[in-house]
């Protein structure tokens, strides 16, 4: 189960209270789900007013930058073709697998400084993550480029020998037994010739396609032949220098996608819970990995738990109303501040 709740709920006395009602309310005896305090920094507050503008652009920030870390897990996958079972295992943040970069997140003080205005860490992020997003078009459509190429030569002279050797035979009537023969080989394919009476050509040849083998009238050109096999040798000799690095590119800014979108929830969780909670800041940001079998049972819970911070929250609003300062993800709002980090980032088809 690769997905985790981030909420927060305003400080108690102190905000290990908080926390140690939520520890009790989920943890102890229910095993409702896994619980980590999400730490987050002394960040500027600013005005209202930038606060509530701030969390409508950190709402398609948040987006964005997790399409980005899709596309670049994805194309990752893309590029890996029969070791996709490593994916998973060159999808790090920090040089550390996701969940454990998640449970454990500290801020990035270096990346992120926290002296700066919240709209300002937004915007370097932002500016950051659109980079990704650019240099990520511009290397896959090299790559891709380079692999198609290669994918259309090999198909041109691709041939199945056993295939062919059991069924041309029998493809059309009038074909003449034992006539094939090897005309030309290199690593990848094989051409065939074949004798037939010319009535049964057509037939012959709709047969042929049916079971995936091209036929064309045939005159052998020594040159032609010689210039496709260099011409394949050439892209594949390209698409293995172009694919280390292009893995080790993909690995990094897999990384710094990453990172930059938790990021991002943290900033979010930190405004939302300023305009709901108020000023002085004293909220407590926890981490909660649902059991898939509670998950029903453990919104309940919190929803027990944290109820009379809004008496009016009921779990789904409205999709018409519009409330300023609160973004709702996917029409959800409950009486604590809520957000969803889904780790599945990969669709394998």
């Amino acid at each position: 189960m690769t997905e985790f709740w981030l909420i927060s709920a305003p400080g108690e006395k102190t905000c290990q209270q908080t926390w140690d009602k939520l520890m009790a309310s989920t943890t102890r005896n229910n095993n409702l789900s896994t619980n980590n305090k999400f730490n987050i920094p002394d960040l500027k507050v600013g005005t209202l007013d930038v606060l509530v503008g701030l969390s409508d652009e950190l709402a398609k920030l948040d987006s964005f930058v997790e399409s980005v870390v899709k596309k670049v897990s994805q194309y990752m996958a893309d590029v890996l073709e029969d070791t996709k079972d490593k994916v998973q295992e060159n999808l790090l943040a920090n040089g550390v697998d996701l969940v454990t970069y998640i449970t454990r997140f500290q801020w990035d003080m270096a990346k992120y400084p926290i002296k700066q205005s919240l709209k300002n860490i937004s915007e370097i992020i932002a500016k950051q993550v659109t980079q990704i997003d650019n240099d990520l078009k511009a290397r896959a459509s090299a790559y891709n480029n380079l692999k198609g190429n290669l994918q259309n030569l090999e198909r041109k002279n691709a041939t199945n020998y056993i295939e062919w050797q059991k069924t041309y035979e029998t493809l059309a009537e009038m074909v003449v037994p034992r006539s094939t023969n090897l005309l030309f080989e290199d690593q990848e394919s094989g051409l065939f010739s074949v004798t037939l009476f010319r009535k049964a050509i057509d037939d012959f040849r709709h047969k042929a396609r049916e079971c995936k083998f091209t036929v064309r009238d045939f005159q052998y050109n020594e040159e032609e032949m010689k210039a496709d096999k260099e011409e394949m040798t050439r892209l594949s000799t390209d698409k293995k220098k172009q694919f280390g690095p292009l893995v080790r590119w993909l690995k990094v800014n897999f990384s710094e996608a990453f990172i930059a979108w938790i990021h991002i929830k943290a900033l979010r969780v930190f405004v939302e819970s300023v305009l709901r909670y108020g000023l002085p800041v004293n909220f407590q940001a926890m981490l909660l990995q649902p059991n898939k079998k509670n998950m029903k049972k453990l919104r309940e819970v919190l929803y027990d738990l944290y109820k009379h911070l809004d008496s009016g929250a009921t779990g789904i609003i409205d999709v018409a109303m519009d409330i300023p300062g609160l973004n709702l993800s996917q029409q959800e709002y409950y009486p604590y501040v809520y957000y969803k980090i889904d780790c599945n980032l990969l669709d394998f088809k």
